[in-house]
């Protein structure tokens, strides 16, 4: 069996905080943290620790309707239908630089894997690239022509994908900055796009109430799934490439086996839709979103050894008797991980080299994240003054002029 677990995922705890539905979810790199957008225009971040109080981010001037961690968890970035996008430190102070990113609601916020670039997605139909250092604009990508609701960047950060209400899910080229190609397989509105783990497979749901899985490398519907009774607005692939979480406005969460291509669990917790949902990181933890204003966490009690439970398995073709894609043998990157043979070459000495290594870059990393983030506020805060001063002098001619007349 290619899901074996302990036991099924519980419920481990939900937060409430904020006002109006959670529209967007996501964990910090370290779990200590859970950052959750809304309707009611804050942000909260919730710190995982029982003890520590959650913070409230205010600083949008309308619904906040996506949120994330910089890889290295020392940044959040946010998007409004204001029309901005904000870059957070995920402090008590919860300081932010905003840059008008669109000219209309912005949807989705991703950055790359080495939290170097954020790719935004709009109303306003494009996709655009930025820079996280001073938020420099890069390049626009405007081939949809209607909403695009989600934009991820892949794993190794060389391809984008987007969805959009125009019913397509565009694959693009970040160098060449073309569309390589359009899935046109959905039969609604494609509310969420993201890459599975390996790069080489895309999952999207949409109000087609469906989720569907594409080969990259052949442009091949690889999976078709038909499990809930309503519009799917959010799903995420667990960092072992095995299973996809999705969360609809039929109330439930559903986990799937893509190995056996099949329904794993139904879980009901939100009253109302659910309308996001999130693994963390190291994919132990899975946090949902609803309308009922509510953040829960679920822990996924999935065996963590994944090496002795998962082997390579030819991809059955849909569930719930839909219609089947025939496709066979199509790995698509969902694999096992390195047995413990392999594992145990290495000595301890050089895992202790090689952790301590990791952790070292990780804090220079974020020490530049915070630096970089103080100079754009600073930055800011120059203009603002420079801006009143020149204000100040006008005022001080007009009134020298007046005089002198």
């Amino acid at each position: 069996m290619a899901a074996l677990c302990e036991e099924d995922p519980s419920l481990e705890r939900h937060f409430k905080g904020h006002r109006d539905a959670v529209t967007s979810v996501d964990f910090s790199r370290a779990k200590k943290q859970l950052v959750s957008g809304s309707m009611d225009s804050c942000l909260m971040i919730w710190n995982m620790k029982p003890q520590m109080r959650a913070y409230r981010f205010l600083g949008h001037k309308d619904a906040v309707l996506c949120v994330q961690f910089s890889p290295s968890g020392h940044l959040v970035a946010s998007g409004s239908r204001d029309k901005t996008v904000r870059l957070w430190i995920p402090s008590v102070k919860g300081e932010s630089t905003v840059f008008k990113a669109h000219t209309a609601t912005v949807r989705s916020v991703h950055f790359s894997s080495d939290g170097q670039s954020l790719v935004t997605a709009s109303d306003d139909k494009t996709i655009k690239v930025w820079t996280v250092h001073r938020q420099k604009f890069l390049f626009s990508l405007s081939q949809h022509i209607n909403w695009v609701r989600c934009a991820r960047f892949s794993p190794d950060g060389r391809l984008i994908v987007s969805s959009s209400d125009d019913k397509t899910v565009k694959l693009w080229d970040k160098t060449s900055r073309e569309c390589i190609h359009s899935f046109c397989e959905h039969g609604g509105f494609v509310n969420h796009v993201d890459f599975h783990p390996s790069g080489n497979c895309i999952a999207a749901g949409g109000t087609d109430n469906t989720v569907k899985l594409w080969d990259v490398r052949m442009n091949r519907l690889l999976q078709h799934y038909q499990v809930h009774n309503s519009v799917v607005n959010s799903l995420s692939f667990h960092p072992s490439g095995n299973y996809l979480v999705t969360a609809s406005s039929d109330s439930t969460l559903k986990i799937l086996d893509l190995l056996e291509g099949r329904l794993l669990y139904t879980l009901h917790g939100h009253q109302g839709p659910a309308t996001c949902v999130a693994f963390s990181r190291d994919g132990e933890l899975f946090a949902s979103g609803g309308s009922d204003e509510q953040v829960m966490v679920w822990k996924t009690n999935f065996d963590a050894d994944y090496g002795d439970v998962v082997k390579p398995q030819k991809y059955s073709s849909s569930v719930d008797g839909t219609h089947g894609t025939g496709q066979s043998e199509m790995d698509c990157g969902i694999h096992n991980k390195k047995t413990k043979t392999q594992d145990s070459v290495r000595t301890h000495e050089q895992q202790e080299e090689e952790t301590s290594l990791a952790n070292t870059l990780e804090h220079i990393v974020g020490q530049l994240d915070v630096l970089t983030q103080t100079v754009s506020i600073l930055e800011q805060r120059l203009t603002l003054t420079e801006d009143k001063l020149k204000e100040c002098l006008e005022t001080q001619q007009k009134i020298i002029q007046n005089k002198t007349n």
